[in-house]
């Protein structure tokens, strides 16, 4: 079994045993990171974002720099050639000469899909529009195992922006494969999980699902707390924005109610959906989530150029 070569369009790309495979690669860069440090020596990350990101960018970054890499590419696309019009075929064709694999975040969704199809090198969607974000997904289903033991028999309830909530899309539709899964949904009616979605939950996986507009009516027998920001970006009227931007809060008195083994998770940024007196118990782990990304994209970057892994402690 081997990704070389291979692209990450879609978190469902990858079969479990193949998820399982950068999972594994992902815990031994946490146990021995030293050891990992020149395995992409002379190997290059190309960089396309054509929107702002913090985290994804900066762990990408991060990632092949500690693996030994470089990195080039833009993190405003008003910067490069795409602000005279250049295609997205046409600036992959040329990146795919300059560097060996390459990462793509831009605001309409299919975009990266359209670039694997024109790139000689492998492709990497670091998330597109309220589509997928695959690598955020492998960073919290890392998170999930580390904590947990096991991806599979968990209640995970997913809470604030299901409708244009891109993390919780591509997270959903890859824990719905596990064995056990159930879902807990909480949003505003307006916020939704859109029907395709719950669709494939109830016709493709046959997966049990729940939908509230009550966090404290569920927060008592959910083992994972999946909190997501009400995103201003995906809104055509900020007036709806204003009226539903502080639907959820999650503060200490209302995890009082919730499992002792509770985990609580955030793709970032957060804006005030989970207070900062909720950063000191321990069942929030966000933060450590944050950092498990930088881990998990190291594997993948590793896996998907083919590089040798099998490195002796040093």
């Amino acid at each position: 079994m081997s990704l070389k070569g291979r692209h990450l369009i879609d978190p469902n790309d990858f079969s479990l045993e193949e998820l399982d495979e950068i999972y594994d690669l992902a815990d031994r860069v946490i146990e021995n990171k030293d050891a990992f440090s020149d395995i992409c020596k002379g190997k290059i990350l190309g960089t396309l974002f054509y929107e702002p990101s913090t985290r994804t960018r900066l762990s990408f970054e991060s990632a092949m720099l500690r693996l030994g890499g470089t990195v080039l590419g833009f993190s405003d696309a008003n910067t490069s050639s795409v602000a005279k019009g250049e295609s997205i075929a046409d600036t992959i064709r040329v990146l795919s000469t300059y560097a060996d694999i390459a990462v793509m975040r831009h605001p309409k969704e299919g975009a990266p899909r359209l670039a694997a199809e024109y790139s000689l090198i492998p492709v990497i969607n670091g998330g597109d529009g309220g589509h997928q974000h695959p690598t955020q997904t492998l960073t919290d289903l890392l998170t999930i195992r580390r904590y947990k033991g096991t991806l599979e028999n968990h209640t995970i309830a997913f809470c604030g922006d299901l409708m244009f909530g891109r993390t919780v899309h591509s997270l959903i539709s890859v824990m719905a494969r596990y064995k056990g899964s159930c879902f807990e949904l909480i949003s505003p009616s307006e916020l939704r999980l859109p029907e395709h979605l719950r669709f494939s939950l109830t016709e493709k996986h046959d997966v049990c699902f729940h939908e509230t507009e009550n966090l404290e009516e569920v927060i008592g027998r959910v083992d994972v707390l999946y909190m997501t920001r009400i995103q201003k970006e995906r809104f055509f009227n900020e007036a709806d924005y204003m009226r539903l931007k502080d639907s959820y809060i999650l503060d200490r008195n209302k995890l009082k109610n919730a499992r002792e083994d509770l985990i609580v998770m955030h793709p970032l940024p957060r804006v005030n959906e989970i207070g900062y007196d909720v950063d000191d118990d321990e069942r929030a782990v966000y933060f450590r989530q944050a950092e498990y990304g930088i881990y998990v994209r190291m594997a993948l970057i590793a896996l998907l150029l083919g590089v040798n892994a099998n490195v002796e402690s040093k």
